[in-house]
């Protein structure tokens, strides 16, 4: 079983950037899919972005392609989400999530990861 702390998280004024980073704890040799959620007050919870343990795979949102990337690092066990240009409606709480396998299709849904860190709060606002 593994287990995922994020931090990084803050406020920050329209068009600047946040990196987020998500800390696994536990073995993930066998391969896993990383995710970043993100849920806001009146949303579901909808995924992000996501990246296998590889790094041969990786999956982003429509809403923020072109602005948000994320990365591992497999010395420090860490995933990041570097975010840019960040807008007003970014503003969420952001989930690291992992499930064992590769990130399939569906990696958007929550309901496919079993394994979640406890959040962190991403607040975009002048």
């Amino acid at each position: 079983q593994i287990q995922l702390v994020e931090s990084g998280g803050g406020s920050v004024q329209p068009g600047g950037s946040l990196k987020l980073s998500c800390e696994v704890f536990g073995n993930t040799k066998s391969g896993y899919c990383l995710a970043w959620f993100r849920q806001s007050t009146f949303n579901e919870r909808e995924g992000v972005a996501a990246i296998h343990t590889s790094g041969a795979q990786t999956h982003y949102d429509d809403s923020i392609k072109g602005r948000f990337a994320i990365s591992r690092d497999t010395a420090k066990n860490t995933v990041y989400l570097q975010m840019n240009s960040l807008k007003p409606e970014d503003t969420a709480l952001y989930y690291c999530a992992a499930d064992r396998g590769l990130c399939n299709g569906r990696w958007f849904r929550p309901e496919n990861f079993p394994t979640w860190g406890q959040g962190i709060q991403v607040t975009v606002s002048s």
